[in-house]
């Protein structure tokens, strides 16, 4: 009786263990939500306060801004592929979305970084005006988000390619995946309240 019951009740922990790691993960994500929660807030309070210094409709390109924007939507449709490639155990074209989800993420940033360094080098840096420093830091912070997310793609990447699809691989894969979409939701807000209403 002990042999039958010992793998019933292996199955039953290695099902704990998932539930916690996804319970765990999502209270995290909640904290996160917190962060740019207290992020949004301050920048709506500090955005009028520009010191005489340049307004966001003076500096923003609200047409470079779309197109980051566009890099990031497509780059979770490329993710939602390869979690379906992943749930059908098709490694290869998993590995070919991760990659292009990858390098869509990648494209995001160095659009993001090349942004900051015009605004810097055009006299809009972050000591300029409260406005400033709070698009810095709110834009920054979710840039940075974006950076982890990008190295966690490569990490999964290594998993994928050398130990396939198996359950654990299967458990980070949607862990990145809440990860990545929540950061595409996030990025939605900052186009929307940071950028879209300053030419409304």
């Amino acid at each position: 009786m002990s042999s039958t019951t010992l793998p019933v009740m292996h199955d039953h922990a290695s099902h704990d263990t998932s539930s916690m790691t996804t319970l765990g993960f999502w209270i995290y994500l909640m904290s996160d939500c917190l962060i740019f929660a207290v992020l949004f807030a301050t920048f709506g309070v500090l955005a009028g306060n520009t010191a005489d210094g340049p307004a966001g409709r003076d500096i923003f390109n609200l047409r470079y801004v779309a197109g980051e924007t566009l890099l990031l939507l497509l780059s979770s449709f490329t993710f939602g592929a390869g979690m379906l490639s992943a749930k059908a155990g098709r490694r290869n074209a998993l590995l070919v979305w991760l990659a292009v989800t990858l390098l869509l993420g990648a494209a995001f940033v160095g659009m993001e970084l090349h942004e900051f360094a015009a605004l810097i080098h055009d006299g809009a840096g972050p000591g300029v005006s409260a406005f400033l420093s709070a698009y810095f830091t709110l834009v920054g912070t979710h840039g940075l988000h974006v950076t982890l997310g990008i190295l966690w793609l490569g990490v999964m990447m290594h998993q994928v390619f050398h130990y396939g699809v198996d359950e654990v691989v299967l458990r980070r894969l949607n862990c990145l995946s809440l990860f990545w979409h929540f950061l595409d939701l996030v990025w939605i807000c900052v186009f929307t309240f940071v950028y879209l209403r300053e030419f409304l």
